[in-house]
């Protein structure tokens, strides 16, 4: 799994969820990401940005991605390039997050946890 594809697919895992977004969430503006792999045999770590607009999560450079944050702060994310794929969930607080992400690039199966930090 090449690093590129493996941040794209750990995005996913980062930051989301809520069945919808809000205007103006308390969480918009700049994060930084930071993947952590503990089962599988993905690079030892990922580090990217994202941004959260109205509660939905995105990355300039991905294209199948979704994800969203509910008022509550629970995240929820996943996305997908090629035959790779991760999804992930957690929390933010006002300034950082963390949660669990799994995910895999072809037959190989990678899993670890994830932390967010507000730019």
């Amino acid at each position: 799994m090449n690093k590129l594809g493996l941040c794209l697919t750990a995005t996913i895992c980062l930051i989301a969820a809520a069945p919808a977004a809000q205007a103006r969430s308390a969480y918009d503006g700049s994060w930084d990401l930071v993947f952590v792999t503990q089962n599988g045999a993905c690079d030892p770590s990922y580090n990217f940005t994202v941004n959260v607009s109205d509660g939905v999560v995105s990355h300039p450079n991905l294209v199948r991605f979704t994800g969203y944050v509910a008022k509550s702060g629970a995240v929820r994310a996943s996305v997908t390039v090629h035959d790779k794929y991760a999804a992930g969930s957690g929390r933010l607080s006002m300034t950082t997050g963390r949660g669990r992400w799994s995910g895999h690039s072809g037959n190989a199966r990678c899993s670890g946890y994830w932390t967010a930090q507000r730019n």
